[in-house]
């Protein structure tokens, strides 16, 4: 349900702008009121499960989630819509962080890899699928059954949660307030200043205000980081130059990525005419390679490493969204599309499939809680910042006057989605070749290749898909 609230919104825009009007920034908000709640609060929904009982506040978070997918079908106007996704993006946030120790306490040791492969195949499914079930549903009922949809299965879930999951809490858990409401309030300011500076002016009072206390609140945020004695996000762990390398990878991964695919499932309908449902199609060979080509991604990633899986995988989507710019015009055919979104799709399996491994490759085992935590929510924030960022420029060269317009403000955007994504490939480079915590070899150990992290921490390569959908929420 979460993993696919994020995409599925995509294909629906054009008809959701049609039906409850708006411009541009109530698109952009639509799709950002759900990533900025759930990246803001994404480590404080684990730590409150951790406090006051998991299977709580996954109850919790999941009824949080069904009853606001209800009021984002019954929104009667754009505003509404945008608030009940932000309210849906909370319990996404307090659901997600929990899943994966729910699943591992229910679970057998002996079946625990069987159960991870199911849970990452379903959730890749569902990120795959997104763009597709989203443009049928639209076209073929309403967009309003993207959220209805959510319903039904949310309240068969509630009590067979309550029933099947056992609770569990970890005594003295703490919550970071003050470095909740930093960064919440911080990254808010920012995204605010963003969406809203091509309608309002760069030197507008209220862009001005959001884009410079916005900063000042992140910089307090990065402060408490560096003072506080058990922070959110502590910030000794960037001092490590792969850590820092892989997380600034993945937030400007995603900040190319979502940006482009929030203007070219829009382009696909307004420009070159297709259905939802024909666009959500013509989507797959971007957001459905990951699930072909990522168990051959791990096994590559065994054999050489991560890090320069991911570095190609992160230039190999460089590459697809340069060439996505470079091609688009009006009456640009699918078939000169097609290379670009397979390209594409290859480097985002690339790129997803071996991340996990690397990121925990770069902190000792006590970290990698607190590390994954932290790279799932600056993925988070790198989606809404790219549908900011890219739609700021798309607004500033082009429009939704006409085919000619939406093109020429879409191409620029794909190249600073590019050039985002490329910088990405560089940095990813960053991360050592040796391992912090890997195991010391022995003389009896095997000579086929290993797994740098303890299987009981984390997913192996091949489980890359369960990593990517957290981060796609």
């Amino acid at each position: 349900m979460a993993a696919l609230d994020n995409l599925v919104v995509t294909t629906a825009l054009p008809a959701i702008r049609a039906d409850l009007g708006g411009g541009l920034e109530e698109l952009e908000w639509t799709v950002n009121a759900y990533t900025l709640t759930f990246a803001v609060l994404l480590m404080s929904g684990a730590a409150l499960g951790d406090r006051f009982g998991r299977r709580r506040l996954f109850i919790a978070g999941l009824a949080v989630f069904t009853g606001a997918s209800a009021a984002a079908a019954l929104s009667p106007g754009i505003d509404a819509l945008i608030a009940a996704r932000a309210v849906q993006g909370v319990g996404a946030a307090v659901m997600m962080p929990l899943t994966l120790t729910l699943l591992t306490a229910a679970v057998p040791a002996a079946r625990r890899g069987t159960a991870l492969g199911i849970y990452g195949a379903v959730t890749g499914l569902a990120v795959a699928s997104g763009p597709l079930i989203g443009g049928s549903l639209t076209e073929h009922i309403s967009w309003q059954w993207i959220f209805w949809l959510n319903v039904p299965i949310g309240l068969a879930l509630i009590p067979l949660a309550r029933l099947r999951l056992a609770e569990s809490t970890t005594p003295g858990a703490r919550l970071d307030i003050p470095g909740t409401l930093l960064i919440s309030g911080g990254l808010f300011g920012i995204v605010y200043g963003l969406v809203n500076a091509n309608s309002e002016g760069w030197t507008s009072t209220p862009v001005l205000t959001g884009l410079i206390l916005g900063t000042a609140l992140v910089a307090g945020f990065v402060y408490h980081g560096f003072t506080n004695a058990d922070p959110m996000l502590p910030m000794r762990l960037f001092r490590d130059r792969g850590f820092l390398g892989i997380n600034l990878a993945s937030l400007l991964m995603f900040l190319g990525m979502f940006g482009s695919i929030f203007l070219l499932s829009q382009f696909l309908q307004g420009v070159a005419g297709y259905s939802p449902t024909e666009a959500g199609l013509r989507m797959l060979p971007w957001t459905g390679m990951p699930m072909i080509v990522a168990p051959l991604a791990g096994i590559l990633s065994d054999r050489v490493g991560g890090r320069p899986v991911v570095a190609a995988g992160l230039a190999f989507q460089a590459l697809g969204l340069g060439w996505f710019a470079a091609i688009l015009s009006t009456d640009v055919s699918y078939a000169a599309q097609l290379p670009p979104l397979i390209l594409s799709g290859i480097g985002m399996a690339l790129y997803f499939a071996p991340a996990a491994n690397v990121l925990m490759s770069t902190v000792t085992p006590a970290d990698q809680g607190k590390a994954s935590g932290t790279n799932n929510a600056l993925r988070e924030v790198g989606g809404a910042l790219g549908v900011a960022v890219l739609a700021s420029v798309f607004s500033a060269q082009g429009g939704y006057e006409t085919p000619q317009a939406f093109t020429d403000g879409t191409v620029p955007a794909l190249w600073i989605g590019a050039a985002a994504v490329a910088l990405a490939a560089a940095l990813a480079l960053l991360v050592p070749r040796k391992p912090k915590n890997a195991p010391v070899p022995t003389p009896t150990a095997p000579t086929a290749p290993t797994s740098t992290v303890p299987t009981s921490t984390v997913p192996t390569p091949r489980s890359g898909a369960a990593d990517k959908v957290v981060a796609a929420g």
